[in-house]
């Protein structure tokens, strides 16, 4: 390693060493894993996947029965009664703008209760002024921020007996926040606790980086609909782009028709050869999150043993993929990602810096040395440049390369 990758000895031996006391939380990641593969692979058998439905459709999409199968298994994995997954989603950001212009109506109100939402919504929502933003349509927004990592239920109950609410959002993990991810028993809390109050109110989860790091997903415990990205945990480092919204068949069916067109919804949307990158992303996925969440839980505690703030530290509730790291100043924070990606496969030679990226208020330094762009379920690392600052660190394919990686950007922060 010192010879091929240029790290320091020492950092070997801190790693190796990290690694031996962590062996009990790898060992709670593996039961996750071995769950989550039984849960996809009796989909497959039960949904009869062959060969024939890798095959795609051009053109308008019609009668693509690779499309159906695969959303009669997103449904039958994440408990739905109907999901819509597509390669037409750009992104995350993308598919959470669908679900809400399509359940939302002028004077509709959006009320999150994780306190704001990620940066790259806030001119979606209106927070940020954008003629075409949720606000511009008439539709109100306000938010309820947690307490102490915990949902504000005297609030929550305040604003719904006093006025009607359309859609709750509730965002899982921390994004670009110094806040906890919420874990999926505190989502059950909470689901029951408002549905008490009003059983109408559509409850909408934020699920990027969250699917399969427990054995239950948000449409289990009794989410009306639930949207992720494809480029994060359930495309398993193989779909090279889309993103899904899962639920009740009504809720999925108005996010259908929002995003090709009313009358058509699920019905059309060509696949262009994406079935099987889809199908076996899938398949791969349960491992490749427990990849992640074992890269993740190995460099809690190295960077922990080099003093500094870590979140989660590596033997609490794993919730997302995500790992941050409280470095308090910028220039170790990009040092830390320049790491990164001097140890990615793409790109290893380009060394990042902050920049004003498209969507957010502040610089933000990137590492993503990644097979696909923007795929956070390979190895990467970012953070905006404002206090604390804090690297978001998350995925990696392999145990192996996120190691690896580890490695070379501690030791490029340590004796660079």
């Amino acid at each position: 390693m010192n010879e091929m990758l240029n790290i320091d000895n020492n950092i070997i031996e801190l790693v190796n060493n990290c690694e031996k006391e962590i062996s009990a939380e790898f060992s709670k990641i593996d039961d996750i894993v071995m769950y989550n593969s039984t849960k996809v692979l009796n989909a497959f058998i039960n949904n009869r996947v062959s060969t024939e439905h890798f095959n795609g459709t051009t053109g308008y999409g019609y009668g693509d029965i690779g499309r159906e199968v695969i959303e009669k298994i997103y449904s039958e994995v994440l408990g739905a009664e109907s999901s819509l997954v597509r390669s037409q989603f750009i992104s995350g950001t993308h598919a959470l703008t669908v679900c809400l212009f399509a359940l939302l109506r002028p004077n509709d109100t959006l009320l999150s209760i994780t306190g704001k939402p990620y940066d790259t919504l806030d001119e979606v929502i209106g927070i940020k002024d954008n003629a075409s933003s949720l606000k511009s349509f008439g539709v109100n927004y306000e938010q309820i921020d947690l307490i102490n990592d915990d949902f504000d239920y005297d609030k929550i109950k305040e604003v719904l007996t006093s006025k009607k609410i359309k859609v709750i959002e509730i965002q899982r993990s921390k994004g670009y926040s110094t806040r906890k991810s919420i874990s999926i028993d505190l989502v059950e809390k909470v689901i029951k606790f408002i549905k008490e109050i009003d059983k109408d109110v559509i409850i909408m989860i934020d699920n990027c980086y969250c699917e399969f790091v427990s054995t239950k997903e948000p449409t289990e415990v009794g989410a009306d609909v639930i949207v992720g990205s494809l480029i994060k945990n359930l495309g398993g480092g193989i779909a090279p782009n889309g993103g899904y919204i899962a639920g009740r068949s009504d809720l999925v069916s108005l996010a259908s028709e929002r995003l090709t067109v009313p009358g058509e919804g699920a019905e059309v949307g060509p696949t262009l050869g994406i079935n099987k990158q889809l199908l076996q992303g899938l398949f791969m996925a349960p491992t490749v999150v427990g990849s992640a969440l074992k890269t993740a839980i190995l460099t809690s505690r190295v960077l922990e043993k080099l003093g500094y703030l870590v979140e989660p530290k590596y033997n609490e509730e794993r919730v997302d993929i995500v790992q941050n790291i409280i470095f308090n100043n910028e220039e170790d924070l990009v040092k830390y990602c320049q790491g990164i990606q001097a140890a990615s496969p793409i790109d290893s030679f380009a060394k990042p810096y902050p920049w004003e990226m498209p969507g957010y208020g502040d610089k933000v330094i990137m590492a993503a040395g990644t097979f696909t762009s923007g795929s956070s379920i390979e190895l990467s690392c970012d953070g905006p440049i404002r206090p604390p600052y804090i690297a978001y660190q998350q995925g990696s394919l392999t145990y192996e390369y996120g190691k690896l990686g580890v490695m070379k950007a501690v030791s490029n922060l340590v004796n660079d």
